[in-house]
């Protein structure tokens, strides 16, 4: 089955100031917030698969229907995202920004899904998976002064952000991430959505 993929990781989840039951609550607040980011983009949730809890993340399986270009996730789901984030955080009394503050890696991708009884399964979700966990995308964050970061495939980059579509500029994304999957090296374009007044909009954040 082709599906766009989108995957969320909290940054930090396994911290010792977070608790069992903080990450119950950041884990609700993460539902709330795709699930607002998918309101604002007119994403129907009939289009989705059932969400795959990942404990600290989410995967999101979406269908190729016509209502949902790739190009919406990157032009208004992400930087929507990104803002429910940085409201999020801001509205914390900032003793309790390093319990219950979010920060999240994103990553979009899209391929052959293949589900069993036991989930969602097959080299595209690798794929997007190891960018999404990749050392350096880790340290991306770590030095961004947005609370989210996104990397997408060469697959998304190349069929989609390169072409400049309404909402996306191709200059903001650089090949920061280099990955191994089936074998291949893979290269991850990485994005940081500006969501803070004074910082350029799409700033990305390179990393050597």
């Amino acid at each position: 089955m082709h599906r766009s993929i989108l995957a969320i990781d909290i940054e930090g989840s396994t911290a010792a100031v977070r608790t069992n039951p903080i990450r119950r609550e950041l884990r609700s607040q993460i539902y709330r917030m795709l699930a607002l980011a998918m309101d604002h983009t007119g994403i129907d949730g009939h289009w989705c698969d059932p969400f795959e809890d990942r404990g600290d993340g989410v995967l999101v399986l979406m269908r190729p229907v016509d209502e949902l270009p790739k190009t919406l996730l990157l032009s208004r789901l992400v930087p929507e995202l990104a803002l429910q984030l940085l409201e999020y955080n801001t509205a914390l009394p900032a003793g309790e920004r390093p319990r219950l503050g979010l920060r999240l890696r994103t990553v979009v991708h899209a391929g052959e899904v293949h589900r069993d009884e036991n989930g969602y399964f097959g080299e595209a979700v690798d794929h997007a998976c190891r960018l999404l966990d990749s050392p350096k995308l880790k340290q991306c964050l770590r030095a961004s002064p947005t609370p989210l970061i996104l990397v997408v495939s060469e697959d998304i980059y190349w069929g989609i952000v390169r072409h400049g579509y309404d909402g996306i500029c191709p200059t903001t994304y650089n090949p920061d991430l280099r990955v191994s999957v089936g074998g291949r090296r893979r290269t991850g374009y990485v994005h940081v959505p500006s969501a803070i007044p004074g910082i350029p909009e799409n700033r990305s954040m390179a990393v050597a």
